[in-house]
């Protein structure tokens, strides 16, 4: 999904941070000339949503939310960024090529949408689809900031389109409270513009609510478990609480196109983009021409078995297809043995043998061949050579139903919520009359094993402020430096407003 033949000359020789202006542009478009047609437009939404697919950028969903976490470690000849993201080298984190990287394309996307939010007000195209541009842009820009709070804490802000080198200087936010500020405002503005419907890779009115309801908890649980920081936060514990419950209630009770699945497997999908599950996914395609358009990441999970087709079993008598791999993310067996012997989660979606063409096994953890369990959450059986169509998953529906139980607490509905998904996991029910704090608790441990290896495992070690005691790695830290990366090196010595 690459915007080859559309591009705001602007946006393509600035990016919106200091950092890095090396977006190359690829036509001869000005702003006096664009924006005046549908195609325009919907080419320059396009063209924001791409920013994601960024191969820089869309790894790092996994390379920050997983790998420096206790589910999972990177194989012993993987590149020096990971290894020190993974030991927590924090000496070495300002000039990390992962997190410049990170850092960069967040502002590349921000100021794509900053340029739609600036440019379709003016553009003489139907309301109807302006209204739905405008509110897309806000859902992007949110959440580009909230992946930049969350990593980061307080960061530049830039609020509009970057349009001379003079503007790519931004003063640091003074708090977290301005940052959020603008994260809440935009998903607010989201919500009011958008309306229900899903198409995969673009946004709509439920994923801005999910956003904010994600946003919400984040703040919520980091202000109530004492985070650096976040004491700056105006709003108490118990009332960000209640927005991210509301938020997600919206989305659990007031829509009509997403749900649960029924089927673990069938979350996964990659021919299910459209599954009730998938409030919002990347875009990536198995036809596409370069990385970003098309998808390498099952390539980081599988190992590599036998350099040829791999059948994994499906828990049901059946098998599926797929390539090895690179075995870059290395499941931990202390992760493993967080589960119940019971969950189909760690015994299906956590793979410990393959088998061949014929069934029969070739390759096994405890046999050899295989050195570690590796989630099949993105398999494609319809890969072309290293080209597939899978996706990470950034808003899940079942994400939200956690997030609704943990903020309303031990309610009748937020327990038949979790129960709901460890019923399809295969387990009993959550034990009853639990209090806030260990139902809260609870949910919290659900969101390990639920969400395992969809990049969400970092963010709720840091909101509970629980680095340093879970990650080995990080042993010995402080609550200060496992919170929050240091701004590059790179954007220190370029940007004047810091």
């Amino acid at each position: 999904m690459k915007f080859n033949h559309y591009i705001l000359i602007l946006v393509g020789l600035l990016a919106a941070s200091a950092c890095d202006l090396s977006e190359e542009p690829y036509g001869f478009y000005s702003e006096d000339n664009f924006y005046q047609s549908e195609a325009d437009a919907e080419a320059a939404v396009t063209y924001a949503y791409d920013a994601l697919t960024f191969l820089e950028y869309s790894r790092t969903v996994f390379l920050l939310g997983d790998l420096p976490t206790d589910e999972c470690g990177p194989k012993a000849d993987e590149g020096p960024d990971a290894q020190d993201l993974n030991n927590w080298k924090v000496d070495n984190f300002s000039t990390n090529r992962s997190l410049v990287n990170f850092f960069k394309y967040a502002y590349i996307a921000i100021n794509r949408s900053n340029a739609i939010l600036e440019n379709i007000p003016q553009s003489p195209i139907d309301d109807e689809l302006k209204t739905r541009y405008l509110g897309e842009a806000y859902f992007l820009r949110a959440y580009n900031y909230f992946n930049l709070v969350r990593n980061f804490g307080e960061v530049p802000m830039h609020t509009s389109l970057v349009a001379s080198l003079d503007d790519t200087s931004a003063p640091l936010a003074q708090d977290l409270q301005e940052v959020y500020d603008l994260i809440l405002s935009d998903c607010r503005m989201a919500v009011s513009l958008l309306s229900e419907y899903q198409m995969t890779g673009r946004a709509d009115k439920v994923a801005a609510q999910a956003l904010a309801a994600k946003v919400y908890l984040h703040m919520a649980s980091s202000k109530a478990n004492g985070v650096p920081r976040y004491e700056s936060i105006v709003s108490d514990a118990n009332t960000l609480y209640d927005s991210a419950s509301y938020y997600a209630g919206e989305v659990i009770n007031e829509q009509s196109t997403y749900g649960f699945d029924d089927n673990l497997i069938d979350i996964y999908d990659v021919d299910q983009p459209k599954g009730p599950e998938h409030i919002f996914l990347m875009s990536m395609d198995r036809s596409g021409t370069i990385e970003g358009d098309y998808s390498k990441i099952s390539k980081l999970f599988i190992p590599y078995i036998a350099g040829d087709d791999i059948y994994l079993p499906d828990g049901d008598g059946s098998f599926t297809v797929s390539h090895d791999g690179w075995s870059v993310f290395q499941t931990k067996e202390s992760f493993y043995n967080t589960f119940d012997g019971a969950d189909l989660r760690g015994q299906v979606l956590l793979v410990d043998r393959v088998y061949d063409a014929d069934g029969n096994e070739i390759a096994s953890v405890d046999g050899g061949g295989i050195p570690y369990r590796f989630t099949r959450k993105y398999v494609d059986p319809h890969f072309i050579n290293d080209k597939t169509s899978t996706k990470p998953f950034l808003l899940r529906y079942s994400d939200i139903a956690l997030i609704y139980a943990e903020a309303a607490g031990p309610t009748a509905e937020a327990y038949a919520l979790v129960n709901y998904i460890r019923n399809r996991a295969g387990l009993g029910e959550l034990t009853t009359g639990l209090s806030v704090e260990d139902f809260r608790e609870a949910v919290w441990q659900e969101r390990s094993w639920e969400l395992m290896f969809e990049g969400n495992r970092l963010y709720d070690l840091r909101r509970y402020n629980r680095v340093n005691d879970l990650v080995e790695e990080a042993a010995g830290l402080s609550d200060e430096e496992v919170a929050y990366y240091p701004l590059p090196q790179i954007e220190l010595d370029l940007n004047q407003g810091l």
